[in-house]
């Protein structure tokens, strides 16, 4: 006698969604809702989708609230014929407090909504501010199984799992607005598998993909067994749409279903630290743009190594017909920086023009009487940076600035000058990554000159000028900033041997740590009026480390 089977198919859309679009969002779910109608039982998307995330203050604005309101009345009645349901992530409103929410629409109606329990208030979350916690989520009976529907944060605690799994729940599913930094996906997998040990459950987790203002999302959704087997990995920095399948036996009392991936669809392969970075990069850079209106990008091109990475990202980002360089030489542009800006022209075959400076300075001279020192060489800057942007405005193209993270840490940049631009790039990058991601890029195909990756870094802004006259050798000063920015707060009993090491090294330079913690601390400034820049780290330079611009106390690095 063959017994019967019951199964279920859900489909997980990794996706990108637009702050603030909830009609274009809308539309994005309806037509992949619509496409996969009689081919799931239920499809679901990430975290807050229909808004878009994170919201951040919007979500105050009355006006905001109720079109979120009335587009999901709006998904309801569109949806009323459809055979499948959808988990359709959102804002809500309910009794006067507002939730971040994941609404379940069956045959046009609200069936359960999902309120997130758990609100982060760290890094670069502050939801408590905004959202009021809503209780702990129950399983949700669709279709014969328990579904353990949880809301991002949820799954970092284990107490909502255990809950979930002490009342029912028979898969674990988390929807995610989880953003991307270096060790982000070491730290999911490390909270995912604690929560499938906590509860002995399957694990869907959903994350959502694209870039919103600094931060980038990954996607690099995943299903793990509770026997810890991946048996899918979504990819990076991309859309993608997979299935499960629940299936369980009649008969098997207390049995938990069976879990596979649809569609034979196989993993993505894994990709290597440096491309993960440069990927999340171009898809903040390019994001960002096609987001905010721009589908053209210039910047200035001095042929050193910041700029020539800048430009590579830009074109892969936009596209080499979509990029435009202006080289500014000026007197003390070197014929060798020229040339290597000519090469990566070539290399990444844009378009380019040359506009000397030298009749500008001149001028500032003339005006300025005396005009020498810092002043001569931030006056360069500011001439090159007003030139760019007065560029910008006639062809309505983003200027892309070019300042790393270990320039903006210590200020060695130039308010109204070279930091001038809509975004940067390379702003949570520190210069000795910048130059892995260029070897990087260039084992792809050669876009960077090599000269440009040997030669050593010039602002020139003076005759004979090197960064390191004024700056220790990029190595030490990048442990040094690590430890003051990202490592401020470590607790040096349990940090790992390589910490260590680091922090060992960086003892034996006193007199340059005095300098760079001044430095750091003496151009917040300059900081809190920089172009914004794609966060690839755990403590980038906005809302992950709020320090006052008036700040007397110069940090240090501790010993123990």
């Amino acid at each position: 006698m063959d017994l019967d089977t019951k199964t279920i198919k859900i489909t997980c859309a990794q996706l990108n969604p637009t702050v603030g679009e909830i009609a274009g969002n809308a539309q994005h779910m309806l037509e992949l809702w619509k496409e996969h109608d009689q081919d799931c039982d239920l499809i679901i998307f990430p975290e807050l989708f229909l808004c878009g995330y994170p919201p951040e203050d919007l979500v105050l604005n009355a006006s905001f609230s109720d079109a979120v309101r009335n587009k999901v009345e709006e998904i309801c009645a569109t949806s009323q014929l459809f055979q499948s349901a959808a988990l359709i992530p959102t804002i809500w409103k309910e009794n006067g407090r507002l939730y971040n929410a994941a609404i379940l629409i069956e045959k046009g109606e609200i069936r359960h909504i999902f309120y997130k329990h758990m609100l982060p208030n760290n890094h670069v979350f502050d939801e408590p501010r905004t959202f009021a916690s809503g209780p702990l989520p129950e399983p949700y009976i669709f279709r014969g199984y328990a579904l353990g529907i949880m809301i991002c944060e949820d799954v970092w605690y284990a107490e909502v799992p255990r809950y979930l799994k002490n009342n029912g729940a028979q898969i674990l599913i988390a929807v995610n607005g989880s953003p991307f930094h270096v060790y982000q996906e070491n730290e999911r997998k490390e909270v995912t598998n604690k929560a499938i040990e906590e509860t002995g459950l399957d694990l869907v987790y959903l994350n959502m993909v694209g870039g919103q203002d600094e931060l980038v999302f990954d996607g690099r959704s995943f299903v793990i067994k509770k026997d810890f087997s991946e048996i899918y990995n979504a990819p990076a920095f991309e859309e993608d749409v997979f299935s499960i399948i629940l299936r369980s036996v009649s008969g098997e009392e207390g049995a938990l279903p069976k879990l596979t991936i649809a569609d034979n669809k196989t993993s993505a392969q894994a990709l290597n630290p440096t491309e993960l970075l440069y990927k999340a990069l171009v898809t903040g850079v390019r994001d960002y743009a096609y987001k905010n209106g721009f589908k053209d990008a210039i910047l200035g091109l001095s042929g050193g190594i910041d700029s020539a990475l800048t430009l590579a990202i830009a074109v892969d980002a936009f596209g080499s017909e979509h990029v435009r360089c202006v080289m500014l030489p000026s007197e003390f542009t070197s014929d060798e920086s020229i040339k290597d800006a000519q090469k990566c022209i070539k290399l990444l075959n844009v378009s380019c023009e040359t506009i000397p400076i030298f009749n500008a300075v001149e001028a500032f001279k003339q005006t300025i009487p005396g005009l020498s020192g810092v002043a001569h060489e931030n006056t360069q800057s500011r001439i090159r940076g007003t030139i760019l942007m007065a560029l910008s405005n006639m062809a309505g193209a983003l200027l892309l600035t070019t300042g790393n993270k270990s320039e903006v840490a210590v200020g060695y940049c130039t308010l109204y000058g070279d930091m001038n631009g809509g975004f940067n790039a390379l702003k949570d990058v520190y210069k000795t990554d910048v130059y892995k991601l260029a070897e990087w890029r260039n084992t792809q195909s050669q876009v960077i000159p090599d000269n440009i990756l040997t030669k050593a870094p010039t602002a020139e802004l003076r005759a004979n000028q090197k960064d390191e006259d004024s700056l220790p050798p990029y190595d030490l000063l990048d442990d040094i900033l690590r430890l003051l920015i990202d490592y401020d707060n470590v607790d040096w009993i349990s940090a790992p041997q390589d910490l260590l090491d680091i922090r060992d090294k960086c003892l034996q330079h006193p007199q340059d740590i005095e300098k760079i913690a001044r430095l750091l601390k003496n151009t917040e400034y300059k900081r809190f009026q920089a172009a914004p820049g794609t966060r690839i780290s755990f403590r980038g330079f906005g809302r992950d480390r709020r320090y006052p611009l008036t700040n007397h106390f110069v940090n240090k690095i501790e010993k123990s």
